[in-house]
């Protein structure tokens, strides 16, 4: 893929109100075209979120960025993803250095993420099974971000966090939800933002939706 189509991409995330530099760097450098299935190649660089399989999607690249940027991630940070999905968002978390810890709900989807971002040389601690519940082996983290809409916000996520971190989440129904940036002040208080308007994918799972 060109640079220029990259180029182009880093300009509109500019113009959506991206200003983290180190936000736009890790997109300078990840080829999202590597996470697509080759067919779709050649829309990597759209801002748009396109169908992985799987009922899943990768999501839109200003809908990660704004993520990513509100998560304020700083390199050395340990970072929860719910929702591995095709990747993408795991590695742009270790682009910018971050110790990235990663669950992947569909099994088969888990598989493929895991094998891309080894392959592509992204270290990356991946795990299948439910990501509502979050992964508290490796708790408390500095950011969780969570690429699925949810119905709530899961009380397991927001006692994974650390003091001072932020979970940023899609809450709301299945067809629309708001992205709720939530720090956690002490183990009883936390502030919230919320930025409308996104539609997520649904968070399955104990603590998230249930399959219909």
């Amino acid at each position: 893929m060109s640079l220029s189509a990259k180029n182009i991409l880093i300009s509109k995330l500019k113009a959506n109100g991206i200003t983290d530099e180190s936000v736009l760097d890790a997109f300078l450098k990840c080829e999202r075209h590597k996470f697509l299935p080759s067919v779709m190649a050649h829309l990597a660089y759209e801002d748009t979120a396109l169908h992985i399989g799987f009922g899943q999607t990768i999501s839109q690249p200003t809908t990660v960025a704004i993520m990513t940027q509100s998560a304020r991630i700083r390199k050395g940070d340990r970072v929860l993803e719910v929702g591995t999905g095709s990747g993408f968002q795991a590695a742009i978390l270790a682009e910018m250095g971050a110790k990235v810890f990663t669950i992947e709900r569909e099994y088969d989807l888990h598989i493929q993420s895991r094998d891309r971002l080894e392959k592509l040389g992204y270290s990356v601690h991946t795990k299948w099974g439910d990501g509502s519940i979050g992964w508290n082996e490796f708790a408390p983290y500095d950011a969780i971000l969570v690429t699925a809409g949810s119905p709530t916000i899961p009380t397991s996520l927001k006692n994974q966090l650390a003091e001072g971190g932020r979970l940023i989440i899609p809450v709301g129904d299945r067809e629309s939800q708001k992205m709720l940036i939530i720090t956690k002040i002490n183990s009883s208080n936390f502030e919230t933002e919320e930025i409308p308007e996104f539609k997520f994918v649904p968070l399955l799972g104990k603590d998230g939706w249930k399959r219909r």
